[in-house]
This record gives C-alpha cells, structure tokens and sequence, in this order.
C-alpha cells in the first residue's frame, strides 16, 4: 500500500509539472543525451545521471595489458545500477601524456580513450569528458602556461591560461583534436558518438587572481562558443564546483571560506553551457568541524543548488563530485553511508517532483588491484558491501521514476494517436455526400 502511494504521489508530481512544459512531445531517438527545461532526456524519456567518477580510465587503458581492468570497473558499474561515468580527456606533458606539446599528440593514449569509450559503449554506460585540468596533475593550467612562456609569452600567473590568446589557442587545438577525434575501436568520431554524454571544459575552474569572476565569466563564454562551433550533438558543462560569486552576493553566505572567482549563476547563465554542476567535500572545506556541522552544510549547499538551478539557471543540475574520505579523522563507513544517503535523498526528493537535481556522480570508483590510485576517496564495490547497497538502491528509485514518466508518455502517444484517428474519421464523414 506504502509503495502504491508513493507512485501515485511520483506520477501526480509528474503530471503537473510535465503539462506545464509539455515535455512529453520530444520524440529525439538517437541516442544522444538532451536537455529540456530543467531535465535530461533520452530517446525523449527521462534521464538521470547516476554514476562514479574514474580519472584514471584512459591513463591505465593506454596500456593493453592493463585494460581488463577498465572492463572490469565499467562490469561492476553496470551491475550495481550505474549510468554514467566522468573521465580525463586530457593528459598535457609530463608521463604518458595525450598531449606531448602544443598540436602533438600521442596515438598511444589517444587508443586508450578509444578503448574506454568503446567499452563504455558496450556496457551501457554514458561518459562526460573533461578537457582539462586547474591543478597540476595530468599537466594542468600550468602546463599550458610554460608552454606559452617557452615560446617567449611574458606570463606572471598560472591563471594567464584564462586570458593569455596563445594559450586560449592551445587549448581550443586540443578541443578540435578531441572533438574531432576517430575512434580506431569504433568507427566513430567523438563529437558523432552518443556514448559521449558531454564535454567539461575543465575540471573545477579557478583563478583566484580575477576573484570579480569576469575573466572565468569571459573565458567560459568564448570556450563553450568555441565547441558548440564544431559539435552541436553533445551537451556541455563549465566543471564548477559551485561557489557563488559577484552576480548573487547574498548568496555568497552558502558558500565555505573560498573565493576563487568563479560564479554559479553567471557562469551556468551561458548560453553554450548546458547543465550546472556542483561539487561538494565538507570533509575538505570545514575540516575542523565535525561531522553533525559537515552534514548540516552539505544539505544546505544542495539544497540551495538545487533550488537555483530550478527557478534561476532553468538547468539541470549534476551533483558531479561528492564523497568522503577514510583518511578523516574518525572515519567509518556507517558515516560514508550516510552522507552517500543525505546526498542521494536530495537528488530523488527533487526528482520525483520533477525538479533540477539530474543525479549524482561519487568520487571515486576503482576496481581491485588498483592500490596505487587509492587517495582515501575510493570506492571498490566488491569491498564495501554496504556502501555498494546504498548506490544500487538510488539506481533502483530513479529507474522507478523513469519507467512511471515512460509510462505517462505512452498514455500521451495513445491519446494523441486515438485523437489522429477521430479527426481523420470526421474528415472523412464530412466529405460525404449526403441525401438525394
């Protein structure tokens, strides 16, 4: 009786908020993911993001030997309920790099993208690849930037990888290679491929030396402009983590001790940016409180995300890094769980009644063996039974949502064919002759 409410309570959510936007006519069946209003679609269904993060996949897929181990994470993935995976597309200089110097690039990493999009494909699972990094490892920012300074660019910050133009088109040639990129396992370019869910221009932006936002604001304006020049099928996102900035100062107050100048508003506010994102690590910004406070943060930083991206940005909002830490002092899984719990309750509170929250991706998934990318975060599915329950039961609830949207939507396909064939029939009447 509890469960039979609860779907009638999910559908007459639905219902209302569907006729408002009228959603159920988007017929697109080619596999890509897209958004309308505040929701993604698939096929014209609705579809949530539920999933892991896994930086590593290309790096350890670059070499053959170790591929089973991508195979592997993507199986287990698959098997708990989980859709969607975020990744590297990058690697600039350094060890195994994707990109060995501006414009050269590496086919030996570029084959392990192949191969992970490949698999990724085969289990069913959608990827969104971010194209580069803030910090330093995998080359990063900074790598761009002593590229340009090697070429004889006067440059005095790291951050000069937002404004500099020689380094703006370094970056924009490695979106075009990406993008343009032919799969060898496939056949398929990357900006043709609906495994691709979507783009990230690059992992959590920053440039604390412009904390006004206005050159992170114009950067992300010129980049997002730049891909949908060159791909129109996949979305896009900037790889916020969320602050609030100079656009929203009330909102400044939800934000922890940072100003990193970046803005949640203005920046999703793009027009070439499709979804906002969010990142949330209490155990990181409020290290010195405990865990009741992180928890209390937690629930209002999403609650107020949420809320913006419904009534503000009119996006979908991803919950696109969250997770907690064995390395926090007093760490136990039971408070794993619950966090893992309070983030996941947030987003399916919001989606049964049609709201932003688009699902939540944790950081981060690896599979057995993998001792030496543990960073305190990870999650082995095989190695946490209770954690591995948490996840199968969100994907269980959200698939409860899709399957009763489906459902209305075919309702509204019979109503609109039934409706068809009674306009045909009264056509044909009136064209009768009729008497002597």
């Amino acid at each position: 009786m509890k469960l039979l409410h609860l779907a009638f309570t999910i559908f007459l959510a639905f219902f209302i908020h569907w006729q408002s936007f009228n959603v159920l006519h988007v017929e697109a069946g080619d596999g890509f993911i897209r958004t309308r209003g505040s929701h993604f679609l698939l096929n014209g269904n609705l579809y949530y993001a539920n999933g892991f993060n896994a930086y590593w996949l290309m790096y350890v897929a670059s070499d053959p030997s170790q591929r089973s181990k991508v195979s592997t994470a993507f199986h287990e993935a698959a098997s708990h309920g989980l859709t969607v995976a975020r990744t590297w597309g990058f690697s600039d200089g350094g060890y195994r790099p994707l990109q060995r110097s501006p414009g050269s690039y590496n086919e030996q990493m570029f084959k392990g993208l192949d191969f992970v999009i490949a698999e990724a494909r085969k289990y069913g699972i959608k990827l969104i690849l971010s194209l580069a990094n803030n910090y330093d490892s995998f080359g990063g920012k900074k790598q761009y930037v002593n590229w340009a300074r090697s070429q004889g660019q006067f440059l005095t910050s790291d951050d000069d990888f937002f404004r500099n133009p020689v380094v703006k088109g370094y970056y924009k040639n490695l979106i075009k290679t990406v993008l343009n990129r032919y799969n060898t396992f496939t056949g398929i370019h990357y900006k043709d491929d609906p495994t691709i869910m979507a783009w990230e221009l690059m992992n959590e932006p920053r440039c604390t030396s412009d904390p006004s936002g206005r050159t992170i604001q114009a950067w992300i304006t010129e980049m997002a402009s730049y891909v949908k020049s060159i791909d129109r099928n996949h979305l896009l996102e900037a790889g916020l983590e969320g602050f609030y900035g100079q656009s929203t100062p009330q909102r400044k107050r939800v934000n922890p001790n940072l100003d990193i100048g970046t803005d949640f508003i203005a920046n999703n506010l793009i027009p070439g940016i499709d979804f906002a994102t969010v990142h949330s690590y209490p155990d990181q910004w409020l290290s010195s409180s405990n865990d009741r406070d992180q928890l209390s943060f937690l629930n209002n930083w999403l609650d107020t995300h949420i809320q913006d991206a419904q009534h503000i940005l009119r996006k979908p909002i991803l919950l696109a890094e969250f997770g907690k830490s064995r390395k926090d002092p007093g760490y136990s899984t039971y408070q794993r769980d619950v966090m893992f719990n309070t983030v996941y309750y947030k987003i399916y509170s919001s989606a049964k009644r049609g709201g932003a929250a688009a699902g939540g991706l944790f950081w981060q998934l690896l599979t057995e063996g993998m001792e030496a990318f543990r960073d305190g975060y990870e999650i082995v599915l095989s190695q946490s039974p209770s954690t591995a329950n948490v996840i199968t039961q969100q994907a269980h609830k959200l698939y409860q949502i899709r399957k009763i949207f489906a459902r209305m939507r075919n309702v509204e396909r019979w109503k609109r064919s039934r409706g068809m064939r009674r306009r045909q029939r009264q056509g044909g009447n009136r064209g009768r002759h009729v008497g002597n």
